[in-house]
């Protein structure tokens, strides 16, 4: 009993020897910025205050807003849907295997302009129900290999379209490539051809990082499944514009793409005719086809829902400025003293 004693006195002893290397204390050096002691704004929201941010609000969105639709409203554009109409009568019951036939698949269709086109006149086509942004879809392809020539069989990521018959690499490979849209169009308008002008229609980066001078297709399309487009063997990737446009794979189902620029104006009321081929298969999977012909302006192409977001927030921030004032002139509330808030009180302050 005694030696316990003992024992635990001495080790109290020991406990409290000065000698004994302190602990660190965890407590931040002071300054206002750790403590948040810095200035701040602590805005009162009065009713004046809130009337005042909602109208400043609304009088900026709201000309924004009309400002967007209007440039939008000058987009002339024109559409046409063709994937049925292009269908002979006999074969509309058995689309898809017309559309897997050896048969002539040429189509003639009119555009009639409604307004005055400016040049250039950007033609689009657009696809519905395709969804490009599969996850699948969108992986399968080899950025490596389109860069490179020394990269021409990584071929890792492109499953199922990576080899030809006889284990050779595809370039490019991959399930993107290999879908590339391939209608064609020829336009012309009282009996005198439009020339289409397919430069400059890929994004610069693209030319230059992202697709290779020294890159040849190699064995495409020479799979099991003939896909969509064919490329030509002797130009690099890097001049391809068609293909670039098409690997820049679209967020939603519904997408357009360019295919060429129109560099002549077209007259009100002018008919342009236009000979197609129609060879995209989208009547698997229930998709549609349209040509489009569109002019652009400071807002770039038609999109009203730039504007139409704009209005709306402005007309709601109008709205409830205009109600708070007449609830503060109606029903008003008395405000309490701003001197009894926490911040505006001294530091001896009961």
């Amino acid at each position: 009993m005694s030696s316990h004693t003992a024992s635990s006195s001495n080790g109290g002893n020991g406990s409290g020897d000065s000698g004994a290397p302190r602990r660190n204390s965890k407590r931040p050096k002071y300054s206002k910025f750790t403590q948040q002691e810095l200035p701040a704004c602590k805005p009162i929201l009065t009713p004046r205050w809130v009337v005042s941010a909602f109208m400043i609000i609304a009088i900026v969105f709201i000309p924004i807003g009309i400002a967007c639709l209007l440039g939008s409203r000058d987009v002339v554009e024109v559409a046409k849907q063709y994937e049925t109409d292009c269908i002979p009568l006999a074969n509309r019951s058995s689309k898809v295997q017309y559309i897997q036939s050896s048969a002539d698949k040429t189509c003639t269709i009119s555009m009639t302009i409604p307004k005055r086109m400016d040049k250039p006149i950007y033609v689009y086509y657009q696809l519905d129900n395709f969804y490009q942004n599969h996850r699948r879809y969108v992986k399968s392809r080899s950025d490596k290999q389109l860069k490179s020539l020394s990269k021409e069989n990584d071929t890792s990521g492109c499953k199922p379209e990576d080899f030809a018959d006889g284990g050779r690499a595809i370039v490019p490979c991959g399930l993107i490539a290999w879908s590339m849209f391939n209608d064609t169009y020829s336009f012309s308008s009282q009996n005198k051809s439009l020339t289409v002008n397919k430069k400059g229609i890929a994004w610069k980066s693209d030319k230059e990082k992202r697709f290779g001078k020294d890159v040849l297709p190699k064995n495409f399309q020479g799979g099991g499944l003939q896909g969509g487009a064919k490329l030509n063997d002797t130009v690099p990737l890097n001049e391809q514009e068609d293909l670039m446009v098409w690997m820049r794979t679209a967020a939603l189902p519904t997408f357009r793409k360019l295919y060429g620029k129109i560099e002549v104006d077209l007259e009100a009321n002018e008919v342009i005719n236009v000979t197609l081929m129609n060879n995209y298969n989208t009547y698997s999977f229930n998709g549609k086809k349209k040509l489009v012909l569109s002019t652009t302006s400071w807002i770039g192409g038609r999109n009203d829902f730039l504007g139409i977001a704009y209005l709306t927030v402005g007309m709601i921030c109008l709205a409830l400025a205009m109600g708070f004032t007449v609830v503060y002139f109606v029903k008003p509330r008395r405000l309490g003293d701003p001197t009894f808030l926490s911040w505006n009180r001294g530091p001896g302050s009961q």
